[in-house]
């Protein structure tokens, strides 16, 4: 029997009708040569479980990849978990692919793939490309189809508007799971993708953030990962409900004009069982050689960027999340691990390039290929990495040498400033150049501004216990951190609870202390980050220039004494520019005097100390005072009130 080539599904060759498994095909020899090369961007159409018509036969045909295997055979429900009944064909082009069609099949039947791999070892493995998985704790695959009907052609249109580098980024940071529960004191329970269309996608477009990212919602079958340790690729959590209920929560924020950024971790897998790991007896997706193929910090094993296979599977999936998604980015974990071969690894525990370097050369081509891929296909969307190191070039274009991300998130800001705002104010004015450092080497980088659920647990304290002081000195330095935050350059993440100053850390187990609303102190904040979003959205000089040299100058850095610091926000129209003020001491400063060109008058548009958000109130600019000091350079003294441990921003 003779293996089909055709690769639109329309032609048949020889079937055997009579047998469980008919010997059919989905690829041609040009699949199979660029999956082999690290070329096949779309293998989510041919490998997995896919529902087709043969013969007249509706069914389920299947492809798996397992290049040592020397039998592979579907089970399942369907044929009481039998091994032998459903085995699969192997191609006989040294592919290592092995499929087949089984007619009949319904949809909604679980499977696996019981493979005897090398040296005899007899395994059963889910399917890597499944799109619907078992709820945990159990483990098969489930056929499915990705049949859905979008209601989002007008965000799909627009899209590349908001998703600009050139447009406002604030981002809410979600745990789906521990955003709200059922029930909080039980784990074992979830709300519904549905459940989340409603309640998150109002929360988001209420407080005005214009992006939502969410957690590694990728099947993954343990949940204290928190999703970082994936088995499903192709697949979102069966936890909160099927494919088109996360199809649909997409197309509910899309309709509330937000974009969707998803967590995707192609640097590690776990060692479950059922998942990548020896997945046909041997190191089949990840580096044989320990030094390079496993994660000492996370016990997880590290993919082989090498092969050919691996890369076309990886870049399969991020494009999947796009394609059949709709999804407006990725923000692409642990990148430095992947980038550094030692990475977390003492002398002697890696091996050097072949130039004698500590870069993963083969990882840097697929990331390179990844970002061109992707931009090549979506241009309307962004790639973020999450990566600490100085590496260069992080989010510059591949065609200069960089790695082509479209923004990094910027982990140095994110320590600095904490580091500053912990500090009591009697010692900010000696580590003033922590505030300052970040517009050192701001313009290296797009870069995210982040405060995320990594500074939210493991003993790292809730952001408002990050805060020195009583307590409403705690909310007063809070809110001029997120004033500072939303009016520093850059795109703005934040973790769910820090909005509204969460008084524990992050557990996955529960859900967000949402009974703090009913206090004052902590609605205030909630408002006060919601009136922040909503200036970034309405204040060109915000975003327009954000990753340029003309969107910012520094105003006045000499009172460290007083800990009052001021800078310029700049558009392209010098009419929208906007001053910003700190005053990052609680003593009040009557009738300050700050110097700017260009304006003769100013008016407040933000007060951090407003009693909405839980400030005095008392302490406000209804009207300014300006003089031209300077005629010749158009320079004015502009009088002004700033409030204790507060923020102002004039226009």
């Amino acid at each position: 029997m003779s293996v089909a080539q055709e690769k639109k599904y329309e032609d048949i060759h020889f079937v055997d009708s009579t047998r469980p498994v008919w010997n059919y095909s989905l690829f041609s020899e040009e699949d199979v040569a660029n999956f082999q090369r690290g070329t096949h961007y779309r293998l989510y159409e041919l490998f997995g479980s896919r529902e087709i018509t043969v013969l007249d036969k509706k069914g389920f045909y299947f492809a798996v990849w397992a290049p040592n295997a020397t039998w592979v055979s579907v089970t399942g429900n369907f044929n009481d978990w039998n091994t032998q009944s459903h085995p699969l064909y192997v191609r006989l082009d040294n592919s290592g692919i092995w499929e087949g069609f089984i007619p009949w099949m319904p949809k909604g039947e679980v499977y696996k793939y019981h493979i005897h791999g090398f040296r005899g070892r007899k395994m059963d493995k889910g399917d890597p490309y499944a799109n619907f998985w078992e709820r945990r704790p159990d483990t098969a695959s489930i056929t499915w189809d990705l049949g859905y009907q979008w209601n989002d052609q007008s965000w799909m249109e627009t899209r590349a508007a908001h998703n600009s580098t050139k447009a406002p980024w604030s981002v809410y940071e979600v745990h789906l799971a521990s955003w709200m529960r059922p029930d909080p004191n039980d784990e074992e329970r979830y709300n519904t993708y549905g459940f989340f269309s409603d309640r998150l996608v109002k929360y988001v477009k209420e407080m005005a953030f214009t992006h939502v990212e969410l957690m590694p919602v990728t099947e993954h079958p343990f949940d204290g990962s928190w999703g970082y340790q994936g088995t499903g690729f192709f697949a979102p959590s069966s936890r909160y409900g099927d494919p088109q209920g996360f199809m649909a929560l997409v197309d509910a924020f899309h309709k509330e004009g937000i974009g969707v950024i998803m967590d995707w971790v192609p640097s590690h897998f776990p060692y479950d069982a059922h998942g990548l790991f020896m997945f046909d007896g041997t190191h089949t997706y990840e580096y044989a050689d320990m030094r390079k193929g496993f994660h000492p910090d996370w016990n997880s094993y590290i993919f082989n960027y090498k092969r050919g296979e691996v890369k076309s599977f990886l870049i399969s999936s991020a494009r999947f999340w796009l394609d059949k998604f709709h999804i407006d980015g990725m923000r692409v974990d642990a990148v430095s691990s992947m980038l550094k071969l030692n990475y977390s690894r003492e002398e002697g525990e890696w091996e050097p390039n072949e130039f004698g370097g500590d870069g993963n050369l083969e990882a840097i081509a697929f990331i390179k290929d990844l970002n061109e891929t992707i931009y090549r296909d979506f241009p309307d969307v962004q790639t973020i990495a999450e990566e600490a190191t100085d590496w260069p070039g992080i989010s510059r274009p591949t065609y200069t040498g960089g790695l082509g991300f479209g923004m990094k998130w910027m982990m140095g800001w994110m320590h600095d400033t904490l580091d500053y705002f912990k500090l009591d104010p009697i010692e900010r004015p000696y580590h003033q150049n922590k505030f300052t450092f970040s517009m050192m080497y701001y313009y290296d980088e797009n870069f995210m501004l982040p405060l995320s659920h990594d500074e939210v647990v493991h003993g790292k304290s809730p952001m408002i216990y990050k805060m020195p002081g009583d307590d409403w000195q705690k909310f007063a330095n809070l809110r001029a951190l997120y004033g500072y935050m939303f009016t520093h350059p850059g795109g703005k993440l934040l973790f769910m609870g820090n909005e509204f100053a969460s008084t524990s850390e992050w557990n996955y187990k529960t859900e967000l202390p949402w009974g703090l609303l009913q206090y004052e102190s902590h609605s205030g904040l909630k408002d006060c980050v919601r009136d922040l979003n909503l200036l970034l959205r309405r204040e060109p000089a915000l975003y327009e220039c954000q990753f340029d040299t003309a969107g910012f100058e520094w105003g006045d850095l000499s009172h460290r004494p007083e800990c009052v610091i001021v800078y310029r926000r700049k558009g392209k129209d010098p009419a929208n520019d906007l001053l910003v003020i700190l005053n990052l001491t609680p003593v009040v400063r009557r009738d300050w005097k700050v110097y700017a060109g260009g304006k003769p008058a100013w008016k407040e548009i933000f007060n951090s100390d407003k009693k909405q958000y839980g400030g005095t109130g008392d302490v406000y600019n209804p009207e300014i005072l300006t003089s031209l000091v300077d005629k010749k350079e158009n320079r004015y003294e502009i009088n002004l009130h700033l409030p204790p441990l507060g923020i102002v921003v004039l226009k």
